[in-house]
């Protein structure tokens, strides 16, 4: 039987859930599934179909690309209090990366279903769990782009330019 106390203590300190009242905390720790994997295993692979998000409660994950050489580039280190996998509840999109345990982990996973029932039963609690993602998605944007510009400026050419993408538009 898991210590849902201890679980929405730990959780209360996690990027993922700040802003939660106790009540809506443990309405949504309720609804986490706990799963555990060992040295060596994947939670799940680059381009294939993801309904869940995952926050690490103990352990260490490796976030990997494939790079266009075929071999695995790390793009960033998952540890306890951490959130990943939830790009895929947002876009509904392949995942875009594949996680991979480097230490023993347990891991509570939140379903697309689980927040689908939260905005059902408690509209102000799901908002403060998207503004969480929004702000953690911004962060990783942000180191991101502080990488690629250390890269650009190191590689001093233009390869590393970012050329937004949208629709073809015919000319007359």
């Amino acid at each position: 039987m898991r210590d849902l106390s201890a679980l929405t203590r730990f959780l209360e300190q996690t990027p993922f859930f700040g802003g939660l009242q106790a009540a809506q905390l443990r309405g949504l720790v309720a609804m986490t599934v706990e799963r555990t994997y060992e040295k060596g295993a994947t939670v799940f692979t680059e381009g294939e179909q993801g309904s869940s998000m995952y926050v690490v409660q103990s352990g260490e994950l490796a976030a990997m690309r494939a790079g266009e050489s075929g071999h695995p580039v790390k793009l960033m280190r998952l540890a306890a209090g951490d959130f990943f996998g939830e790009t895929t509840l947002i876009e509904m999109q392949p995942r875009p990366f594949s996680v991979l345990v480097e230490k023993h982990a347990r891991l509570l996973e939140l379903s697309n279903r689980d927040l689908y029932r939260l905005y059902q039963t408690d509209v102000q609690a799901y908002v403060l769990v998207l503004q969480n993602i929004n702000r953690e998605l911004c962060r990783r944007l942000r180191r991101a782009s502080r990488r690629l510009t250390e890269y650009a400026e190191r590689a001093g050419d233009e390869l590393t330019q970012i050329r937004e993408t949208g629709p073809v538009v015919p000319k007359t």
